[in-house]
């Protein structure tokens, strides 16, 4: 399998450093770090989507906004055509026919806004994650984080329970309908309730696309924890369970040390490792 990596959304909170750790001005940078797997026999896989065509072309159209006015400011959400998973794929010679299943970490607006870019895709996720979008959306979080309008017309769902066996001693879902065996979800709540991570076997290893676990590469593959206040801020206020994530994260960060020679790991927003990861080599 060959694995592309596509940064499908730019933020750039006021803050600066205070958020990525390293810019100089006002604004920070982070990223939506999407993976697109070329498969041999399954077609492409599109793990999350960032922002889709139709958050830059209408984000804010009544009655139903895909992205609140909110959370655009708060984040200084950039959205660039350019940067949209469909044609960044177009760019590397594919179509959007082409990606057979998206695999989502979950189901946040900075993730599943680019679904609908690819209507004959079977999305992936888990079970708890699908109830928790679709369920009552009472509270700041909830209406802010999941946006109906990015999702209400995909039909192929294939949601997910825990099965099968674990994967370095992590929970799994494996043998997803459809996909190659070297594809797990992992589930990782606390960020929301159906986070999950998404395992992928590569030649050399294992990939681990952490999702929202973590935010900023200093919280994983060292004992310590470090993290900007922004990003510590943020993943606060977005949290449903503080003692779940964080146990979480502490686990992904165990085993990104002592498993350092067997997987990598990432996550979905911080610039450093996503530079990383495009220029082929991964923290």
């Amino acid at each position: 399998m060959r694995i592309h990596h596509l940064n499908c959304g730019t933020d750039c909170p006021l803050g600066g450093g205070l958020f990525d750790g390293r810019s100089k001005g006002l604004t920070g940078h982070l990223v939506c770090h999407c993976l697109l797997i070329e498969t041999d026999t399954r077609g492409l896989v599109l793990i999350d989507t960032g922002y889709g065509l139709r958050d830059v072309d209408h984000p804010h159209r009544r009655p139903h906004p895909r992205i609140t006015r909110a959370m655009r400011a708060m984040l200084n959400i950039k959205l660039r055509e350019e940067e949209t998973a469909v044609r960044q794929i177009e760019a590397l010679g594919f179509s959007a026919r082409d990606v057979r299943h998206i695999v989502l970490t979950h189901l946040d607006f900075d993730h599943a806004g680019g679904l609908e870019d690819f209507p004959e895709a079977t999305v992936h996720l888990m079970e708890k994650e699908w109830s928790s979008a679709t369920g009552p959306r009472n509270g700041f979080v909830l209406r802010n984080r999941y946006r109906p309008a990015q999702f209400d017309e995909i039909r192929n769902w294939r949601r997910y329970g825990v099965q099968g066996e674990t994967w370095f001693g992590f929970d799994a879902v494996r043998d997803l309908e459809g996909l190659p065996p070297e594809i797990l979800l992992v589930p990782l709540p606390g960020h929301t309730w159906g986070h999950a991570g998404i395992a992928v076997r590569k030649a050399d290893g294992w990939l681990l696309h952490a999702g929202d676990a973590y935010f900023y590469r200093g919280e994983v593959r060292q004992p310590e924890r470090q993290c900007t206040p922004g990003l510590r801020g943020y993943q606060t206020m977005m949290e449903v369970d503080r003692k779940l994530r964080l146990d979480n994260q502490e686990r992904v960060r165990r085993l990104s040390i002592e498993k350092r020679s067997e997987l990598s790991v990432l996550c979905a927003h911080d610039v450093v490792e996503f530079e990383h990861a495009a220029a082929g080599r991964l923290l």
